[in-house]
């Protein structure tokens, strides 16, 4: 299964555990940043594919990074979501 098909389904999930509507404004804003970070990454695994070698190991690392960079982003909008709805 693709990594952004996957993101979704945790995405929908998390978003239903949501109380409140401020947590679920910074959930949301949350998904949609690592969402951006995850197509940016897609975009380097595209560049990869047409390159060999060192080059292609390169940009598959920044992807990784990036991948791994998205998933910090959704983290920590989820921890702030759940802060919000644990004051509530």
């Amino acid at each position: 299964m693709k990594p952004v098909i996957i993101v979704a389904l945790a995405s929908a999930m998390a978003l239903a555990a949501c109380d409140s509507r401020e947590a679920q404004k910074v959930e949301d804003a949350a998904d949609n940043k690592a969402d951006m970070i995850d197509n940016q990454a897609d975009r380097l695994e595209q560049s990869a594919d047409n390159m060999t070698g060192a080059a292609a190991a390169n940009v598959q690392n920044q992807a990784e990074a990036l991948e791994n960079r998205a998933d910090a982003v959704r983290n920590a909008g989820d921890e702030k979501a759940d802060a919000i709805d644990e004051r509530k």
